[in-house]
C-alpha cells in the first residue's frame, strides 16, 4: 500500500484495517521498545525537538474504518502481509522520493548519489545508513564508550578475586595456575562491540563511501575498531542478544539512540524476512521536523534556528513570583533579531484546508504573530515546501492594527520531473538559490 504525507483520507481493505489498526491512532510518545520493538521512529527524542511531536499519530483511521489518513509521519511500517510506505507528497506516483531523501542527506550532511531513494521496504534500509555517521559522530562526541567488563584468568599472575570452586575444577592436582576474575573499566565491551558489527557489517554491503563521508566520520569509525580488539565475526548474535536491553547511562546518552539504530542495521535482513506473525516493524520519519531541520542548515548564514544555535532561552513574560514565565521557541531568528521565521511542513498551497477559508487558519498564523510581538518585530515568515506550479510562492498579509506588521507566505519550491536524483539535486540548488534570496 502506497499513500502519500497529509493525503486527506486513502482506501484501505478490511484486510488492511485489521494490520493497521495496531499502529494507526498510535501517538508518537506511545512507540516505546517494549510495544514496538522493532519500529524506529526519528528524530527518536522527540522531547529535544518539536513540543508536539509527541502528541502526532503515525495515520488515523477514518470514516468507520473505509480511510486512512496521514500527517507528517513519513516511512514504512509493515504487519503480516500489510505493507505500508507512505512518501512525501512531492513523490510523483511511480518514482522515487528524492525530495524527502535530499532533506535527509542535508541534515545528516551526506552527499551520496547511488542509492535508493524511495520509501518502500527494499531501500529503507538506505535510509538507515544515512543516518550512521551522524549518529555515530554524536556519540564519540561524549567519548568511547566504556563500562565494567568481569574476566576470567587461570594463570599464576593473580590481580582479582580466587574463583574457588573454578580453580579446584581446574587446576587440581596443582599445576602452579590459579583462576580469579576481576573487573576493568574496558573500551572493548558489548556497546562498543555492537557498534563494530555495525561497521563491518556496512563495509560488507557496500557502504565503503558511508564509513568515509568525511574526516569526523573516518576517525570515529578509527576509534571504534581500536577500541574492540577482541571483535569476532561470530559472535554477532550474541552481541544483539547483549543489547536487547537499552542502555541507559546520563554521561553517554547519545549511545542510545545510536544502539537502536545499530540493532536495525543488524537486524534489516531478519526484521524483512523473519516477522512472527502480528509482528510490526519499520522506520518512521517525521517530515516535519526535517523540514525544520533542512531549513536551519540552508539558512544558517542569515538565520539562527533557536532550538539549537542560540543557547538562549526567551520567555513571554517578565519575571513575576510564582507565575510561569512560559519559555517560548521561535523556529528561526534572524541574526539582528528583528525578523521571525517558523517552518511550516503542511500544504498551505492547498487553499481547501489550510488557506483562509480554512478552521486552521488561525492556528497557522497565531503562534507566528505571537513571535512577532514578543520579539518587536514587523516581520514574519511562514516557510513551507512550494509544489512545482506556475503560481506565486509569496504571499504577503498585512496584520490589523499591527503598525504595518506583515507575514509573508514564502514557499520554497520542489522539483518536479527529474530523470534522476542528480538531476534532481542541480534544480534544487536552483531553487534554494532564489529562496534565500527573498529573505
Amino acid at each position: 500500500m502506497i499513500t502519500r504525507d497529509y493525503n486527506g483520507g486513502t482506501k484501505i481493505t478490511p484486510e488492511e484495517l485489521d494490520d493497521l489498526r495496531v499502529i494507526a491512532d498510535v501517538e508518537i510518545s506511545n512507540i516505546t521498545l517494549d510495544d514496538y520493538p522493532n519500529i524506529l521512529v526519528f528524530p527518536d527524542s522527540f522531547n529535544s525537538y518539536d513540543r508536539d511531536l509527541g502528541k502526532k499519530v503515525v495515520c488515523q483511521i477514518k470514516d468507520e474504518g473505509k480511510l486512512l489518513a496521514t500527517n507528517s509521519i513519513v516511512g514504512f511500517v509493515g504487519r503480516n502481509k500489510t505493507h505500508l510506505s507512505i512518501h512525501s507528497r512531492f513523490t510523483e506516483y511511480g518514482k522515487e522520493d528524492f525530495f524527502l531523501h535530499y532533506m535527509l542527506q542535508k541534515v545528516a550532511k551526506v552527499n551520496l548519489f547511488n542509492l535508493h531513494h524511495s520509501m518502500d521496504e527494499d531501500s529503507v534500509f538506505d535510509f538507515l545508513l544515512y543516518l550512521f555517521p551522524l549518529y555515530l559522530k554524536n556519540a564519540i562526541g561524549q567519548g568511547v564508550y566504556r563500562q565494567y567488563i568481569t574476566h576470567k584468568h587461570n594463570d599464576a599472575n593473580v590481580r582479582g578475586v580466587i574463583d574457588v570452586n573454578r580453580h579446584i575444577r581446574y587446576n587440581e592436582p596443582f599445576n602452579g595456575s590459579i583462576a580469579y576474575t576481576n573487573r576493568e573499566y574496558s573500551y572493548d565491551n558489548y556497546i562498543t562491540q555492537l557498534i563494530r558489527h555495525t561497521i563491518e557489517f556496512i563495509h560488507k554491503n557496500g557502504g565503503e563511501d558511508i564509513l568515509n563521508i568525511d574526516l569526523d566520520t573516518k576517525l570515529a569509525v578509527s576509534q571504534i575498531i581500536c577500541a574492540t580488539p577482541s571483535y569476532a565475526d561470530n559472535e554477532l548474535h550474541t552481541i544483539i542478544n547483549k543489547n536487547r536491553t537499552p542502555l541507559a547511562h546520563p554521561l553517554y546518552s547519545e549511545y542510545t539512540s545510536l544502539q537502536r539504530l545499530c540493532l536495525q542495521i543488524l537486524r534489516h535482513e531478519e526484521l524483512k524476512y523473519g516477522q512472527e506473525e502480528n509482528e510490526v516493524y519499520g522506520v518512521l520519519v517525521d517530515a516535519a521536523w526535517l523540514w525544520e531541520e533542512y531549513l536551519a542548515e540552508l539558512l544558517r548564514d542569515k538565520y539562527s534556528h533557536c532550538l539549537k544555535d542560540t543557547g538562549k532561552r526567551f520567555y513571554l513574560f517578565k519575571p513575576l513570583q510564582q507565575s510561569p514565565r512560559h519559555q517560548i521557541i521561535p523556529d528561526y531568528l534572524s541574526l539582528d533579531m528583528t525578523r521571525v521565521a517558523d517552518a511550516k511542513y503542511i500544504p498551505l498551497d492547498e487553499k481547501s484546508r489550510f488557506q483562509e477559508d480554512s478552521s486552521n487558519a488561525i492556528a497557522i498564523y497565531y503562534k507566528t504573530i505571537t513571535y512577532m510581538y514578543r520579539f518587536s518585530s514587523q516581520e514574519g515568515y511562514l516557510l513551507y515546501p512550494h509544489r512545482n506550479e506556475a503560481t506565486p510562492t509569496i504571499e504577503r498579509r498585512e496584520i490589523d492594527g499591527f503598525n504595518e506588521g506583515c507575514i509573508t507566505k514564502l514557499g520554497l519550491r520542489i522539483p518536479s520531473g527529474c530523470s534522476d536524483f542528480n538531476d534532481f539535486v542541480s534544480r534544487m540548488r536552483e531553487e534554494e538559490a532564489i529562496f534565500y534570496n527573498q529573505l
